[in-house]
């Protein structure tokens, strides 16, 4: 892990579970990391942590992933401020919770927005950057895109989305070259306060943790 020594990483959905603590075990590791969410405060409380740490440097943008012009937008900020880009982190999602489907066309536009479009958003805009470092996109994905679920249509179609696309993606890298790494992240129920809420009363299995996970996800 001594490799991330260094390295430029951005991690998205930074504020809170998985996120907030990939920005942490990246501190540890002497990382330059730019996080985003879309909480100002939250991220001011996360960066400062990264800093005590020991992260090589430790920024934060926030604005919210339904916004794709600030997606692309904070790809580039985020690259100023480390001198170009090792690592993309893609790990936010849109608010979502566990219920029938009732016919919400908004609510599956959000997920496919927000989960989905702005990643390829943030992939392309990095892509130049991390062509340069031969850098990595790492995705964070989820069960519910490779198996259907009831009470979760949006968020899983979504998911699906994700390998699909980004699994085709690293296929076409591999025929033209590109060395620019693409890992999907397949992750069950993970004890982060989000999934606890919406599984409430509803799944009753036990939650792996969301350090170790984290951890996980970061050593690939």
């Amino acid at each position: 892990l001594e490799m991330l020594q260094g390295k430029r990483v951005i991690v998205t959905g930074a504020s809170k579970g998985i996120g907030e603590q990939m920005a942490y075990h990246l501190a540890k590791m002497g990382a330059h990391v730019v996080v985003t969410a879309r909480s100002k405060e939250t991220l001011k409380k996360v960066v400062s942590h990264c800093l005590e740490l020991g992260a090589a440097s430790a920024h934060y943008i926030a604005g919210s992933m339904e916004n794709m012009t600030f997606a692309e937008q904070f790809v580039a900020q985020a690259g100023k401020l480390m001198g170009g880009l090792d690592m993309l982190i893609l790990n936010h999602i849109t608010n979502t919770s566990m219920n029938l489907f009732s016919g919400d066309i908004h609510l599956v536009r959000r997920s496919m927005e927000v989960n989905f479009l702005s990643y390829v958003v943030l992939s392309v805009a990095a892509l130049p950057m991390l062509k340069q470092s031969n850098g990595s996109i790492v995705v964070v994905s989820s069960k519910a895109g490779k198996m259907a679920s009831p009470l979760v249509a949006p968020y899983s179609a979504s998911k699906f989305a994700l390998d699909g696309f980004f699994s085709s993606v690293r296929m076409e890298h591999s025929v033209t070259k590109v060395n620019v790494s693409i890992t999907l992240c397949i992750l069950g129920l993970i004890n982060t306060d989000t999934a606890m809420k919406a599984v409430s009363g509803i799944i009753n299995i036990d939650a792996s943790p969301k350090e170790e996970c984290a951890l996980e996800i970061i050593k690939g």
